[in-house]
């Protein structure tokens, strides 16, 4: 299953700013992604970056407002408005964003954006009181209410020296947005996906917690593969150190209890739920209000089970009839196989996904995983060692087939 931005035709409008070297960055992304990117930049723009450098990363050509006139003519702007699946205007200067809100096409990335029916994202980047001035917002506005999507710009040191709103957002959250976009016709359009993911911690005293070596990588990796097939997605997390991904509902969670309730919530109604987060088996069964110090004496913690969410799952799905299809995980250090099925019975789940913890490359803080998928038809599949994105794409996969 390739990623929405495979094959796709991108065009990228570059604008006068400093943040230009940084289109160049967005350039070459989204051509290792395997779109077919292709750079328009105008007279301004190219006092800070040259046409080369963008055909280079992306051996397209890079055109320019000599090509508007050139061989082709007038109907350069045509072609490349007809091409395009989308447009990226990034950096997207004042002058720029003015034009493109009052229709002004002057030059050739004014004029194709005129001709484009394509998506449009724009990411703004000025100096500081350019964006917050009443004229700039009011382009904005017009071009957010035309179906434009603007992100940015954000806060922080800009060219003149000073600080305030005016960066251009990082490439990758551009390519994010983009790949967001892009994916909206997916096969699994308006189908909802719940995914858990991270480790549960629970409270000891106010510093310390139980908690477990999920980095919540396999599940924030079936969020993503699933809103590239179109999904909406409601991504329940942990607490991770992972970048939230652009285009999903984040809830966040803590505890077991916090992750039951929510699962229960936004379950109901739902299509899927993925639940790969690693939620704790026992909490503290009174945990302390106040930091426990340190002392001599061996700590003795009285341990209680904590919230079976998945025998709730199934609970209330016998009730309700939602969700239509449930996947579990079990991370396993001995009898895989025997004790999954076990899992998969119980808890009267469609699918589980088996791992085996003590595996090499495989399971907690690593990027690949080697699982095997047991059905509740009693078939099981067995994967090789591959990332954590290609495994939730295989289940992303089967989701597909069920829907």
């Amino acid at each position: 299953m390739p990623n929405p931005v495979e094959s796709k035709s991108i065009l990228l409008g570059v604008t006068g700013s400093i943040a230009a070297y940084k289109a160049a960055d967005v350039a070459s992304k989204l051509h290792q992604m395997g779109a077919n990117v292709t750079a328009i930049l105008t007279q301004s723009a190219m006092q800070f970056i040259t046409p080369l450098t963008f055909q280079s990363v992306t051996g397209c050509k890079a055109y320019t407002d000599a090509d508007l006139w050139g061989g082709e003519g007038h109907v350069t702007h045509i072609g490349l408005a007809r091409s395009a699946d989308f447009l990226v205007i990034a950096p997207a200067s004042a002058n720029t964003i003015a034009k493109l809100a009052h229709g002004i096409s002057d030059n050739l990335l004014t004029v194709t954006a005129l001709a484009a029916g394509c998506p449009i994202l724009i990411a703004p980047a000025m100096d500081a009181g350019m964006y917050s001035h009443p004229a700039t917002k009011e382009n904005v506005d017009i071009l957010c209410q035309r179906g434009a999507v603007v992100i940015g710009p954000e806060s922080g040191h800009l060219a003149s020296g000073l600080t305030g709103v005016g960066r251009m957002t990082e490439p990758d959250k551009i390519i994010a947005h983009v790949r967001y976009l892009l994916s909206r016709n997916g096969p699994l359009k308006e189908k909802r996906i719940v995914v858990t993911a991270g480790g549960t911690r629970e409270p000891i005293d106010p510093v310390r917690v139980i908690a477990n070596r999920s980095s919540g990588r396999q599940g924030y990796a079936i969020a993503q593969a699933a809103m590239d097939a179109g999904a909406d997605v409601t991504l329940i997390t942990a607490p991770t150190h992972l970048e939230m991904p652009v285009g999903c509902r984040v809830i966040s969670v803590t505890t077991a209890r916090e992750m039951l309730q929510q699962v229960l919530s936004y379950a109901e109604g739902a299509d899927v739920l993925i639940m790969a987060a690693a939620v704790a088996d026992f909490r503290p069964r009174n945990p302390a209000g106040q930091k426990i110090k340190k002392h001599s004496n061996l700590l003795v913690l009285d341990l209680e089970p904590t919230e079976d969410i998945l025998a709730a799952v199934a609970n209330m799905k016998a009730e309700t009839g939602f969700p239509l299809r449930t996947i579990g995980f079990a991370a396993e250090s001995e009898n895989l196989i025997q004790n999954a099925r076990g899992k998969l019975e119980a808890k009267r789940l469609d699918m589980i996904i088996a791992n085996d913890i003590s595996a090499p490359n495989a399971g907690f803080e690593v990027e690949t995983n080697r699982v095997t998928l047991l059905f509740a038809d009693g078939h099981h599949e067995e994967l090789p060692l591959m990332t954590k994105l290609d495994v939730a794409e295989r289940i992303i996969q089967q989701v597909i087939q069920w829907l």
